[in-house]
């Protein structure tokens, strides 16, 4: 078949073989080069201590920047304008991105979570209008879980435009506790019943010890607060055994808890 082909037309199907194995010789190397990169990113990262999600994402980020690049170079030596098709590809890019806008959004933020770490997962947080145990940080969105087995999921865009608050940054969490006593009681002495039933209720830490406050003059009784730390992990129980320990010492101490009364007085 070769035979009747003329020397012209030999020697032009000889480059045009040479040149696809060319093409096909950068983009194999291309593919390889790009898994050898996600590898050798990941690895380099994870020794770092960097966040895994972050990690993987930037790996594979690198993979297909490689991949990318490999491919326009096989089309540039195939003969196809490049420079023409990265018009295209940008002019693309920009469009999906106005049209993504807002998951890019969401995928920066990760980003800035996932590397600037405000929070771990298992962290106590309140943000954007909500209060759980972070139950895992996504590229996308954060998971948060409640005490009632609730699961919110938060665009990682509204989290870094909102303040976030972490409650167990230390370890360890406080937790407020309002009573209210009646009027004529003593100040002082019921600071200290307060402070001492704190500390010995179920779950409260020592140290910090356990504070009372007087915090103001209500209507029907004096109200008090009561500032007490425990292991973030049993806020919750926590909270009961210090109230049940407050109510007792109260009634061991002859404090009386006020409760609201309606007076009808008849008309004569």
């Amino acid at each position: 078949m070769f035979d009747s082909l003329s020397p012209e037309s030999l020697t032009r199907l000889s480059e045009i073989a040479t040149k696809a194995g060319i093409v096909l010789a950068i983009f194999i190397f291309g593919w390889v080069a790009s898994k050898w990169g996600h590898r050798l990113v990941l690895k380099a990262l994870r020794r770092a201590k960097v966040e895994e999600t972050l990690a993987r994402f930037f790996a594979s980020l690198a993979q297909y920047a490689i991949l990318a690049f490999a491919l326009i170079a096989s089309l540039d030596k195939a003969g196809v304008e490049t420079t023409s098709l990265a018009a295209v590809v940008a002019a693309a890019g920009l469009a999906v991105g106005l049209a993504l806008q807002g998951s890019l959004g969401n995928l920066a933020s990760g980003v800035l979570l996932l590397f600037f770490r405000p929070f771990s997962i298992g962290d106590k947080i309140s943000t954007a209008g909500h209060k759980g145990e972070v139950e895992d940080i996504g590229l996308f969105a954060t998971i948060l879980s409640t005490p009632a087995k609730q699961r919110i999921i938060i665009p990682n865009g509204s989290i870094t435009r909102d303040s976030i608050v972490n409650h167990t940054s230390a370890g360890k969490i406080r937790s407020t506790i309002s009573i209210g006593v009646a009027y004529g009681s003593d100040i002082d002495h019921v600071c200290k019943v307060l402070a001492e039933a704190a500390l010995s209720a179920k779950f409260v830490l020592a140290e910090p010890a356990p504070i009372a406050g007087f915090l103001d003059m209500a209507a029907s009784s004096l109200n008090f607060v009561v500032f007490c730390w425990s292991d973030s992990a049993v806020e919750v129980p926590m909270q009961h055994y210090v109230r049940r320990a407050i109510y007792n010492r109260l009634n061991e101490e002859g404090i009386e808890i006020p409760f609201d009364q309606l007076v009808v007085h008849k008309a004569e």
